[in-house]
């Protein structure tokens, strides 16, 4: 047996995104924001259903899993396995343009609802130990939180250490799911919840279809390419800064092979904020170059 990767988009959309399997994505929202009692979300409407993309289309396609509740609370959910420059606002500008866009012209503010961010994250952002951290809007003197309408939650997989056998909490089998399913080849003992076998069994690739699975390799080729990019631009500014260093100074010899690098990334087309990240430019640099 043999399960995909839950941390490729496309698999992640297909495992939390199912309009059919709804059960599996209110079984991750509580767990991970730690919902119980009367507070529990019983049931959820997917706003953009997976539906296997066209290759041709991929790059324009949108694969992170929105839903709404019958509150009204939108819930967005993504998978971002690298880090990325700007990342953590890009987020935050995903979350805002959720909540405003639920107003129509001429519509009241009260009819705006909660928005919930959860970012699943293949890298870590914070400095904290936790694995799971939620932000809030708080009072900065009496650390009360009445402005609740946006949220973020995130779940940092590399800060995620247990082993199969210490899994105990539905969020801890969860997660573990998430970080470690592609390397299994039977579903561990100590699953036990319904929901969670179904995402298993969801995972299984020979229950995918040829063109999901098509889908599925691309995105994943994809993926591999722009990590090998990254690497090979990277070494290849090694060594040209070497000798650049050496005939003409460290410093402009790495300043023009940072400018030279950069504009190998924009020709293959890199994002900017990548660019500019890995290069050490600012991103109006590297729009200059473009």
């Amino acid at each position: 047996m043999k399960f995909v990767n839950p941390q490729n988009d496309v698999a992640f959309k297909k495992i939390f995104g199912s309009e059919d399997k709804t059960q599996i994505l209110i079984s991750f929202l509580n767990a991970v924001l730690g919902l119980t009692g009367d507070k529990i979300i019983q049931e959820v409407t997917i706003l953009n259903p997976f539906q296997a993309p066209r290759l041709k289309h991929l790059k324009y396609t949108t694969l992170d899993v929105r839903a709404k509740d019958k509150r009204g609370i939108t819930f967005i959910v993504e998978m971002q396995v690298r880090g990325l420059e700007g990342g953590m606002k890009r987020f935050v500008y995903y979350a805002a343009k959720a909540y405003s866009s639920q107003l129509k012209r001429g519509e009241d503010y009260p009819k705006l609802n909660q928005v919930i961010f959860i970012g699943v994250l293949g890298y870590n952002e914070f400095e904290g130990k936790n694995y799971l951290s939620r932000h809030l809007i708080l009072d900065a003197e009496t650390h009360t939180h009445e402005i609740k309408d946006v949220e973020f939650n995130f779940i940092e997989l590399p800060k995620f250490k247990k082993k199969k056998h210490e899994l105990k909490t539905i969020l801890e089998k969860w997660i573990y799911f998430i970080k470690h399913a592609k390397q299994l080849e039977v579903v561990p003992d100590n699953v036990e919840d319904e929901v969670l076998l179904l995402a298993y069994e969801v995972a299984k690739q020979h229950g995918w279809t040829d063109e999901e699975l098509e889908v599925y390799d691309y995105w994943a080729m994809k993926a591999q390419d722009a990590r090998g990019e990254v690497t090979w631009a990277v070494k290849k500014a090694t060594e040209k800064a070497r000798v650049k260093a050496l005939a003409e100074g460290r410093a402009e010899g790495r300043a023009e092979e940072r400018a030279e690098t950069a504009g190998k990334m924009l020709a293959k087309g890199m994002d900017i904020f990548l660019i500019a990240e890995l290069t050490g430019l600012t991103a109006d640099e590297v729009m200059a170059l473009s």
